[in-house]
């Protein structure tokens, strides 16, 4: 008995792949109307039933595969890159991966009702069972237009994470010769990752012979924090710049002193105004001091 209802799956599953051969263009043509295809194809109609006669290429060999439930089957590496990215530009216009899934279970309507047409009693049981086969191909379809999206999420989210951690850590030209990075917030692995870089790039744009890392705004200094400082201090070094440390505040400078952290090769200054005046100072230059200044 199983094997006789294994032999009728598969009979429907080619049945269903040779339908969506023969009613390939009507199919795209009806899937180029629904909100799925029409909001992202915007310009021509006609590329909307290209990218729709594509997914239903690709159904097609699912079908001829009998992988139905199978989001892995060969069939559906199309489908992931033609609907994959569809759903991503609906995700970048502020739809949400349900409203997306939505869209997409909407695709089976306009199938489904030219496969009834198919049979002249849609009540026939050969009839049901291929509306049945098409509902569970549409639904694999679903779950891999919905994993596609939830990773293209997952990937826009990684981007803007790392352009936040870039403008988070912006490198500022004080003087001529003389860059700054003011950190703010807690600095870990890939931020202190990103500092270096930014700094690095900006030492040889500016050619500048003096670089200075301000940690006022950062919370508090572990030895982790402390490493990527070192790091970042010898590999400005090895690009012929001098780094500061400045912004060390009292509860700071205990914490090194308590965690044995030995800065003692690496310039530091109390705030930023002192390490740039250090700065200036060692290219000779002399800023006078503001009227009403009391100086010594």
């Amino acid at each position: 008995m199983r094997v006789a209802e294994q032999d009728r799956t598969h009979e429907a599953a080619q049945e269903l792949s040779g339908f969506l051969r023969r009613r390939r263009e009507q199919i795209a043509q009806r899937w180029a109307d629904t909100p799925l295809f029409r909001t992202v194809f915007t310009v021509s109609r006609d590329e909307a039933v290209d990218a729709g006669k594509a997914v239903v290429d690709a159904l097609a060999e699912v079908a001829a595969s009998g992988r139905l439930e199978d989001i892995a089957a060969p069939g559906f590496g199309a489908v992931r890159d033609q609907l994959g990215r569809t759903a991503a530009a609906r995700a970048r216009t502020g739809s949400t991966p349900a409203q997306i899934a939505d869209e997409v279970a909407d695709l089976r309507v306009s199938a489904a009702e030219l496969l009834r047409a198919e049979y002249s009693d849609p009540a026939a049981r050969e009839a049901h069972e291929a509306a049945l086969t098409l509902a569970v191909l549409m639904g694999t379809l679903r779950l891999v237009v919905m994993e596609t999206a939830l990773n293209a999420g997952a990937e826009l989210i990684e981007r803007q994470r790392q352009q936040l951690m870039e403008v988070a850590t912006p490198v500022i030209q004080l003087w001529e010769g003389i860059v700054a990075v003011p950190l703010i917030g807690t600095l870990d692995s890939a931020r202190s990752q990103v500092v270096m870089e930014s700094l690095l790039e900006a030492i040889v744009d500016q050619r500048a012979a003096y670089a200075i890392l301000d940690i006022t705004g950062v919370p508090t200094v572990d030895s982790l924090v402390a490493q990527h400082l070192m790091k970042t201090v010898a590999a400005a070094r090895l690009m012929g710049a001098e780094c500061i440390v400045s912004g060390i505040r009292p509860a700071i400078a205990q914490t090194i002193v308590h965690l044995g952290i030995d800065l003692g090769s690496v310039v530091t200054r109390a705030g930023l105004a002192d390490a740039l005046a250090y700065a200036l100072a060692r290219q000779g230059i002399v800023v006078p001091a503001a009227p009403g200044t009391i100086t010594s």
